[in-house]
């Protein structure tokens, strides 16, 4: 990946829904070869799809939380579990693994407080091998962005 394909991918994260005529004048190519690096891009897996950028509360789902989980014991079986259900469960936006004393970040929404207890007490409490879980209610944001640091 050269830094023109890095352009061509900040621009659209900045406005996926430009046209390739306006993304070619963007980054300063013509359409034919703008296109030719598009297709590539997405051919490789640099680019993973397109999609828009709901606002959640708008949604139905104003409650975000940050869910620190950290595991019993970390056998492959226990882990495997949790990991295969928390890839199924819906309010679970991302799941991380992490070094240190928690072991999952998970980003989660929910449409209130109820909603968010019984999330906990009927999918999370349920998965087993579970050590604790400690969860952070968003009230605020300083900063969302979707588009990565120029690195060239």
């Amino acid at each position: 990946m050269d830094s023109k394909d890095r352009q061509i991918l900040r621009a659209l994260q900045q406005d996926g829904r430009m046209t390739n005529l306006e993304l070619a004048e963007r980054v300063s190519l013509s359409p034919s070869p703008c296109l030719r690096r598009l297709r590539n891009l997405e051919a490789s897996g640099a680019i993973r799809g397109f999609h828009a950028d709901v606002d959640r509360a708008a949604y139905g789902l104003p409650i975000l939380a940050f869910v620190q989980i950290r595991l019993e014991r970390h056998s492959e079986e226990v882990v495997r579990q949790f990991e295969a259900r928390v890839a199924g469960l819906a309010e679970v936006l991302e799941c991380y693994m992490l070094t240190g004393g928690t072991d999952y970040f998970l980003k989660v929404v929910v449409s209130g407080l109820d909603a968010y207890e019984d999330f906990i007490r009927h999918r999370i409490h349920t998965i087993g091998g579970i050590g604790s879980i400690d969860t952070s209610f968003v009230y605020g944001t300083v900063k969302r962005s979707g588009v990565f640091p120029r690195i060239d």
